[in-house]
């Protein structure tokens, strides 16, 4: 039976970051992948550039195109904002090609790849074995990067306390006329849906198209309606081919905790998405680095690596996703609210969050509270809206 200091379950964005830290660090590390890569992941292959920034290597192999300029749009108004940087603000993948040169990366660093090896169960202990349908291996540690979904979350005992939201995206090819008119620029429109937005992800010769609900209601939203309404305000009237991917992301973190039996969570297994935009690469990346690295500096000693991890969490993930939730819940839940502010304010809160898809700026912190309750009841006495 193997041994490795750490398993990583799962090799995308949170796990091969995972493995490529572990690895220039010299510890013994295995990716335990249940397919063969490369492999199809349904994601729009938006990569936002402050998670671009984060790998240590050139991607250029892997780009589709890249983006120096967004826009974004607000249904049932006039209003539109650009933005514009010198770096691109969001850079087009196909997540197989993405995760497979992380990987490789790693695996020119000397981990191991298991691929075609399920986990189908855990016998934990002082050495956790790890059972799959390739064989048992066994580890000290376990990264949990095994996406939205975790398998290996729930065999270890956490119970699902993450907003789990849900989205609908679809690969379509469109007539010559179409594509050159809507890949000049990425855009996003916000209430395309309820409480949430669509996008129009160009790639090298298709669209990335979709819908998804930011905020967790009671009634069902049907996606796929608001996905055809979509496409007629891109005026887009001919399809020439679809590929429809439905998909969930968590867009908060869990609230109880991101390790025990010696399993850290990563990425969306911990739901580490952005709350308002649900971006979840950047995060899966940082939170994959963010394990290694509290393993590393523990020097393999488990309490002290669970305690370095949560306070590197602490420190920069979590902050940022308590902040965004409660602006995602005036942003979406308050659109007089939020228009009207916008009208105001627009420009700036569009530069705002590209200075957040930068990596330039974070979610405020300290004065959010006060803020929200200050315009909230400026405007609530403006519009004269109940409370």
């Amino acid at each position: 039976m193997k041994y490795f200091d750490v398993a990583i379950i799962g090799s995308g964005p949170s796990g091969a970051s995972a493995a490529l830290e572990l690895s220039k660090n010299g510890i013994s590390t295995v990716i335990i992948e249940k397919e063969i890569l490369p492999r199809y992941k349904t994601c729009g292959g938006g990569l936002v550039f402050r998670g671009r920034k984060i790998l240590p290597f050139n991607i250029s192999s892997v780009i589709e195109k890249e983006f120096f300029e967004v826009d974004t749009y607000f249904e049932g108004t006039n209003l539109k904002f650009t933005t514009k940087r010198d770096k691109p603000i969001i850079t087009m993948v196909m997540r197989d090609t993405f995760d497979s040169l992380i990987v490789q990366k790693a695996i020119e660093n000397g981990i191991t790849l298991l691929q075609n090896h399920k986990v189908t169960n855990i016998t934990f202990g002082s050495v956790q074995t790890i059972h799959t349908t390739g064989g048992d291996v066994q580890s000290k540690f376990i990264i949990a990067a095994d996406g939205a979904l975790s398998p290996i979350a729930k065999i270890a005992g956490w119970k699902e306390t993450r907003t789990i939201i849900p989205a609908l995206e679809y690969e379509i090819e469109v007539p010559k006329a179409d594509f050159d008119r809507l890949s000049k620029n990425v855009r996003f429109d916000i209430d395309a849906s309820p409480y949430g937005y669509g996008w129009c992800f160009p790639k090298k010769n298709h669209l990335s198209v979709g819908v998804c609900v930011l905020r967790k209601k009671n009634q069902k939203i049907d996606l796929k309606k608001y996905y055809a309404e979509y496409l007629k305000s891109l005026d887009i009237n001919t399809v020439l081919s679809e590929q429809a991917h439905g998909f969930i992301i968590p867009v908060s973190a869990r609230t109880d905790g991101f390790v025990r039996k010696n399993v850290f969570l990563t990425g969306d297994a911990a739901g580490f998405a952005d709350p308002i935009t649900a971006e979840g690469i950047s995060n899966s990346i940082l939170s994959g680095f963010l394990a290694a690295q509290s393993i590393v500096e523990s020097n393999l000693n488990e309490h002290e690596a669970a305690v370095l991890y949560q306070k590197k969490l602490e420190n920069s993930i979590l902050s940022e996703i308590k902040s965004g939730s409660v602006l995602a819940k005036y942003f979406y839940e308050q659109k007089a609210i939020r228009n009207f502010f916008i009208r105001k304010k627009g420009d700036r809160l569009a530069n705002f969050m590209t200075d957040i898809f930068m990596g330039d700026r974070t979610y405020p912190t300290d004065y959010l509270a006060f803020i929200i309750r200050k315009l909230k009841k400026k405007l609530i006495k403006k519009f004269n809206l109940a409370k």
